[in-house]
């Protein structure tokens, strides 16, 4: 998936008639931030059983949710608020709201559920505009009822020696983590992939954050010793990071093995760069306590 600006595609005739309905002096959907587990917990559950909800789960950090944004934010215009709504758009930061997301097991953003009634009709992930819009048409035109909301994600701690881990997401995350980067579409990420389809997924994701943490788990439940002593190193340097839960992905988690070409678990990434695991990187902070300074949340809040 290019990570280009993708151009808004042309609508079918029913979304011209929706754009039509723009023109008139009613007011239109807005992208609506949310501030609370308890306000949207609220608003949720005080919507129709009619409504379309659309929950779009991102974090600030990262780059791909700049563009989707804009994108539901553009799309969210084109509806015309009705009583009782008809549809209704919700902007999530993942990290901060940590315990909505894990509600909806989000391991990567951008992540979007489709829902109504409280029941998941579909979720999206990654920056597949097309995907997004038409699936967002077809649900807002009509629909039966879908999934109930997932349970939350729960790993379990692998029989097999503890070399390996991972997850997504950004700076040292608090009771629970959800997890963040790929670019990818539900259907691209359920197709098989060629070596080089997985070796460019690969290529965005060691990049999905200045700082990027592979690990067994996530940094409030790592799987493993190893993983929990990177996470505690990073936690003690202020340094903000994204991190990746292996154990979510296991093509990820062999595919990555080759693509750097280091066998053990967690890996840490800076710039894109493979720096090495738990050794090579407690090596280099004794080497050089200023190491990842720039990454800091003290340096990015000062250069802000």
């Amino acid at each position: 998936m290019s990570g280009k600006s993708t151009a808004l595609p042309a609508h079918s005739s029913s979304s011209h008639a929706r754009a039509t309905t723009n023109s008139h002096a009613g007011p239109t959907c807005t992208l609506q931030p949310v501030a609370s587990e308890a306000d949207f917990d609220a608003t949720v559950a005080a919507l129709p059983p009619s409504t379309l909800a659309i929950v779009y789960f991102n974090a600030d950090w990262a780059e791909p949710c700049q563009k989707i944004t804009l994108v539901l934010s553009t799309l969210a215009a084109t509806y015309e608020q009705t009583s009782p709504p008809r549809i209704a758009f919700f902007s999530i930061d993942a990290e901060e709201l940590s315990d909505i997301s894990e509600k909806y097991n989000v391991t990567q953003v951008p992540f979007i559920a489709l829902q109504k009634g409280g029941k998941i009709l579909e979720t999206i992930i990654g920056l597949d505009v097309n995907h997004i819009r038409s699936t967002i048409d077809r649900y807002a035109g009509g629909g039966a009822g879908g999934e109930s909301l997932p349970p939350a994600q729960k790993v379990n701690k692998s029989e097999q020696p503890q070399t390996n881990g991972g997850g997504v997401a950004k700076y040292a995350p608090g009771a629970s983590d959800p997890s963040t980067a790929p670019q990818y579409s539900a259907e691209q990420m359920d197709a098989p992939k060629s070596k080089e389809e997985l070796d460019q997924r690969l290529s965005e994701l060691v990049k999905a954050a200045p700082v990027m943490l592979f690990m067994k788990g996530t940094p409030s439940a790592p799987q493993c010793g190893f993983s929990r002593q990177t996470v505690s190193i990073l936690r003690e340097k202020g340094v903000r990071y994204g991190f990746f839960n292996i154990l979510a992905d296991d093509e990820v988690r062999q595919g990555l093995k080759e693509f750097s070409e280091w066998p053990t678990f967690p890996q840490v990434y800076v710039d894109g760069e493979l720096v090495g695991g738990l050794d090579i990187l407690k090596e280099e902070f004794e080497n050089d306590p200023e190491f990842l300074k720039d990454y800091s949340v003290q340096k990015q809040a000062q250069a802000a």
